[in-house]
């Protein structure tokens, strides 16, 4: 009956389905007066909102958020902060011809094996459409992180086999990321990829991807041994997303490539440690291990990369069974995403601040004195 609660201190349990009269969160452990503004929230849920255009699904949910507890004049009060977004664009009876059929590559039937009873409307809370709670947790976290100076930003790095130029490259733009539907920080990349979803659009398929995120300004010292080690809660928090398949962080698996005396620490040019954050470059080259040693945070830029499967809701003809073994031929009909791979950008983002911010709450009680992260404002 578990599985809906994340986190140690700053606990998010996250509830709704698809099809249901509404989803949401509660957060509880969040210090008192953070502020907390309502249409950052509001903006937070727009990026992983469906109807954005581009691949994404043309439900269209307007997803805004009522803060039901925990936030008075705009600060949180330090209880538990409940927020609920109704739904108000269900097409339940797209569904009905599914009541009784698994979908290929979907949690169809692994649901039923587990609970005897499933939600076919969509897949309930196995849809995609469960990650809305955690996203609107994810703004709670952020506006905790954001008093102590940590900024995270995901956009998408790659999608059907076509690579996005990174921060390093020429024309990489996080500004360009947030104007298109693709979430793909690099213009003409954009334009090459909306080419090739429009084609698989028309083929009846889909695309997977994959998500890259880097967290500027993480102190030193965050992370948990043994079993609480931040790759470790990383990892865990983004394979909880149903289409997951895959992390790495920092060169990842290229780093088994290697050898130590290429893959190990060394010395930062005084010229690049004097860069801004925002100035890409060797700054990142230097950064092998994505900001993590020992399962603890080094004090540089948290580095990692998810990889998304294809989304398995096609109308491409497939074959599958229904409750009594009989082989169907299966045309999947409804509102469906050719690449969540965009939509997932908001989803890690939300994630990570929810893993960080947890730690961050562990790590004051780690020591008697912990200056470098002081009070929260």
């Amino acid at each position: 009956m578990g599985g809906n609660q994340f986190g140690t201190i700053f606990r998010v349990t996250t509830f709704g389905e698809s099809h249901g009269p509404a989803l949401g969160c509660v957060v509880d452990g969040c210090p008192a007066g953070v502020p907390l503004d309502r249409e950052a929230l509001r903006g937070e849920l727009q990026r992983r909102r469906p109807g954005g255009g581009g691949p994404a699904t043309t439900r269209h949910e307007e997803d805004t958020p009522e803060i039901l507890s925990g936030v008075f004049e705009g600060k949180t009060l330090g209880s538990p902060i409940a927020i609920m977004v109704r739904n108000t664009n269900q097409h339940s009876g797209d569904y009905e011809a599914l009541r009784d059929v698994y979908r290929p590559g979907h949690a169809d039937w692994t649901w039923e094996a587990k609970y005897g009873f499933r939600d076919h409307r969509g897949g309930g809370r196995s849809s995609g459409r469960e990650t809305l709670g955690r996203v609107a947790a994810g703004a709670v976290a952020k506006a905790l992180l954001r008093e102590y100076g940590m900024r995270i930003q995901a956009w998408t790095s790659s999608v059907a086999g076509i690579a996005v130029p990174g921060p390093q490259d020429p024309g990489f733009d996080p500004a360009e990321g947030e104007q298109n539907p693709l979430r793909i920080p690099h213009r003409e990349t954009a334009a090459q990829v909306l080419r090739v979803i429009e084609q698989i659009r028309a083929e009846g398929d889909s695309a997977g991807g994959t998500v890259s995120c880097v967290v500027h300004g993480v102190p030193a010292g965050l992370g948990e041994p043994v079993f609480g080690k931040l790759d470790a809660l990383l990892a865990g928090a983004m394979l909880s997303l149903g289409a997951a398949k895959g992390i790495e962080f920092g060169e990842g698996f290229a780093a088994a490539c290697g050898r130590g005396s290429c893959q190990n620490d060394r010395p930062i040019p005084a010229a690049v440690q004097a860069l801004p954050p925002q100035v890409p470059g060797l700054r990142y080259q230097s950064n092998r291990a994505g900001g993590i040693l020992g399962g603890i945070s080094t004090g540089m830029a948290l580095e990692f990369r998810v990889a998304f499967k294809p989304v398995p809701s096609i109308s491409k003809a497939q074959q599958t069974v229904d409750r009594r073994g009989t082989v169907r031929e299966l045309s999947i009909r409804g509102r469906h995403d050719v690449c969540m791979v965009p939509r997932a950008v908001p989803v890690v983002e939300a994630m990570t601040a929810l893993v960080l911010a947890d730690l961050l709450l562990l790590h004051r009680a780690d020591r008697i004195r912990s200056e470098p992260y002081g009070p929260c404002p």
